[in-house]
């Protein structure tokens, strides 16, 4: 019986009952199927996100649609594991669109990919799997697990530094850790569809899923018009000067660009960028690049892959779901995360994640509430 890093293993015998979480995609019916190899008794389930799962995206770019759900099941006979689809629409709804939805209304920007790891994936699905007798849910998550010889388990940045997910797997506690498998950790891309196309599995050369899966046509900025409605609001420079007007503050996120609809160009010709969002009065803050640039941060809400940090410390952060790690000291005080830059880094915005890493390893991941930059914008 071969193994893979980071597998949970029962004192008597090593064979876990495992739920294998399926999206249709080639890394989660691999993972399926390295979990079968490792000896353990898998059991496969696709996730139904949508009430009607066809208003979701078709085609390859999500992983909530009806080809999805078929993909998996016959990835599913091919391994030989039992199959089943969940329903946790009404889950997801609630957890995951209406969060997002709240969070731009209120001038954040939400990472809805983040939400549903910790809401539904790594919380309603491993609630009902343990409660049903399983010791562990599975998923094609590029991530590893690192067990220490205290019985204590560590999450890590995946070998594929192009495909790591640790980002967004950030907010798993210790407890969620310990009933977690990632079987691809250790491997790459390329490895991986390899691997599939020689176990037989239809979705070895299937496209990554990308975007919003809930956002049926890719426009963010309608889906939120549909919900939110429209209302006029002002786009401003930094001394207060209208440039123009939007339809609705949440249509914009801090460090957009494009899209801005400004009447006249900036007086030295170069571009400008969204600096704030203030959904209170809706207004729309613009300015030159170097508004951008944040040195310092407050974020709520940390959860620790393990032991809580303490005291002041140093780490890296990543501040982006594909951004570069910056050196940081991070300080925690009454449950907030003040986390201050090495160097100034850019687009940061208030209701993404910083995620604090030491090394490889995944300490722990907070929601960013606010940012200080070296040039305030007006109103901030």
């Amino acid at each position: 019986m071969t193994d893979f890093p980071g597998a949970p293993t029962t004192p008597s015998t090593g064979r876990l009952r495992v739920l294998a979480a399926m999206s249709g995609g080639v890394d989660s019916a691999v993972a399926a199927a390295r979990a079968v190899e490792a000896g353990h008794e898998v059991t496969g389930v696709h996730l139904a996100l949508a009430g009607n799962p066809q208003s979701f995206r078709t085609g390859a770019r999500g992983c909530c649609t009806l080809e999805d759900s078929r993909d998996a099941r016959r990835a599913a006979d091919v391994i030989g594991i039992p199959f089943y689809v969940w329903d946790l629409a009404e889950r997801f709804r609630e957890d995951v669109i209406e969060d997002f939805v709240a969070e731009y209304a209120a001038g954040r920007t939400p990472n809805p990919c983040l939400r549903c790891n910790e809401k539904i994936k790594f919380a309603a699905l491993l609630d009902k799997a343990i409660a049903l007798g399983f010791d562990a849910v599975c998923t094609g998550h590029y991530a590893r697990i690192v067990d220490l010889p205290d019985g204590t388990r560590e999450l890590h940045r995946a070998v594929d530094g192009a495909k790591d997910q640790s980002y967004v797997l950030g907010v798993l506690d210790a407890d969620q850790l310990a009933h977690s498998l990632f079987p691809l950790g250790d491997t790459t891309k390329d490895v991986i569809r390899e691997e599939a196309d020689r176990r037989g599995l239809a979705v070895a050369k299937k496209p990554d899923s990308h975007d919003i899966c809930f956002i049926t046509d890719g426009d963010t900025q309608g889906f939120l018009a549909e919900r939110l409605g429209t209302a006029t609001g002002d786009i401003l420079d930094t001394d207060g000067t209208k440039l123009g007007e939007h339809d609705g503050a949440y249509g914009f996120t801090i460090g957009q660009r494009k899209g801005l609809r400004l009447g006249r160009p900036a007086a030295d010709g170069k571009p400008r960028y969204v600096l704030d969002i203030s959904p209170v009065d809706n207004t729309v803050t613009v300015g030159p690049a170097s508004g951008l640039d944040v040195h310092a941060l407050t974020a709520i809400r940390p959860r620790w892959c393990g032991a809580p940090a303490t005291g002041e410390g140093r780490y890296t952060a990543q501040l982006r779901a594909h951004g570069e790690e910056v050196p940081v000291t991070a300080v925690l005080t009454d449950d907030q995360l003040h986390v201050r830059l090495d160097t100034p880094a850019r687009g940061i915005a208030p209701g993404q994640a910083v995620v604090l890493y030491d090394g490889t390893r995944v300490v722990g991941s907070a929601t960013i509430a606010s940012t200080e930059r070296a040039v305030e914008a007006h109103g901030v």
